[in-house]
């Protein structure tokens, strides 16, 4: 956490990365010229790119068979434990890893990022000097090999670097991601929505100016849209396991030390107790009888507490400054040929909408 916040996380110098991203994202939407298409890959091309700079120093080209590879691996190594494959192998590991199968394939996607991981290690290494300025977490953590190499109690070594790197790989890009797919969907199935939001961006937010995530403030309603569709589409839906480390009394029920516990999030971001229409996509949930954005302290897509998600100051500011961009840029509408939105949600491992086409029309 504190190498991330080093590296900007959550502040203004970060944004120049973010802002790169999203000219790229809509070039490539422009690229469309009209025709319908997925707006997965674009977007899923824009976020992983904003995580590789920070943790690699650089960002990788569309085209690219590695980065596209890398994307195709994050996706697949949190699908396919998900799936019945995945489930059958938990339950007969020994068994399973003998036969053939997709489950397999997770195995790969794990052995390449690693190999991924560590070249860019290794890059790092043949450059990297001891106190030398550090330009992306890589270096940060060499710093802090370097500096722990003698404690014999260090978990500072290369093996943890690499699983750390690949870890931030695909929470950096996975959640995001579907995030903004989802987001654009909304849009689709409420026209009246994307409206509104055209009508307050173009009202505060001009085309010359560059969008910060401090304009926040300035479109409430444009966020709270997207505070709704993380709320009512939370792409997590649990949150990972945690130990109790004592004895507690959790909810009137005995606890032992040991027992591990799956925090729910799907139950307070649909809680009656704090949401006046928790099972509808409702945008005035985030905001008050004068139209300003209002929290709430049941809104936790990110869990809470000391072991929250690591990295949710850069989600925020990702999806605020890619949403508000593509909103100032485009409209969006369903093809001609296509009459209904299908809002299912597949649960594969994270919450995803369906595949969807769509048309960007420039504004």
């Amino acid at each position: 956490m504190m190498a991330l916040r080093s590296l900007g996380v959550g502040k203004k110098n970060l944004e120049h990365r973010i802002h790169n991203e999203a000219h790229q994202l809509q070039m490539a939407l422009t690229s469309k010229e009209g025709l319908a298409f997925d707006p997965q890959t674009p977007i899923n091309h824009a976020v992983a790119n904003v995580i590789c700079s920070l943790l690699f120093g650089h960002r990788f080209a569309s085209e690219d068979a590695s980065f596209n590879r890398l994307i195709e691996a994050t996706y697949l190594i949190i699908f396919i434990p998900a799936s019945f494959r995945g489930g059958v192998y938990n339950v007969f590991p020994r068994i399973m890893r003998r036969l053939h199968g997709p489950h397999q394939q997770a195995f790969e996607c794990n052995n390449f990022l690693h190999a991924l991981v560590k070249d860019e290690v290794q890059s790092h290494q043949g450059r990297w000097k001891e106190g030398k300025e550090p330009e992306d977490l890589i270096d940060l953590y060499l710093d802090q090999m370097a500096k722990s190499k003698d404690e014999p109690t260090s978990t500072f070594n290369e093996d943890n670097l690499v699983q750390t790197v690949v870890d931030l790989l695909i929470g950096g890009t996975v959640s995001t991601t579907t995030t903004l797919y989802w987001g654009l969907l909304y849009l689709l199935k409420y026209p009246d929505v994307q409206e509104k939001i055209h009508e307050e961006i173009d009202a505060v937010l001009r085309p010359s100016h560059v969008i910060t995530y401090e304009d926040r403030i300035k479109v409430p309603y444009t966020n709270a849209v997207l505070h709704e569709v993380m709320r009512h589409r939370n792409v997590s839906i649990t949150g990972p396991f945690r130990k109790c480390l004592d004895d507690i009394t959790l909810l009137g029920f005995p606890l032992k030390k040991g027992t591990l516990v799956l925090p729910n999030l799907h139950s307070a971001l649909y809680d009656p107790k704090y949401w006046e229409t928790p099972w509808t996509f409702n945008p005035e949930h985030f905001l008050d009888s004068f139209g300003r954005f209002a929290s709430n302290k049941a809104f936790l897509p990110f869990s809470t507490g000391r072991r929250s998600c690591v990295g949710e100051p850069l989600a925020r500011t990702e999806l605020f400054i890619f949403f508000a961009n593509l909103l100032r840029a485009f409209k969006f509408r369903l093809p001609d040929a296509e009459k209904e939105v299908n809002m299912e949600a597949i649960n594969v491992g994270t919450c995803q909408p369906l595949p969807y086409r769509i048309l960007a029309i420039p504004r």
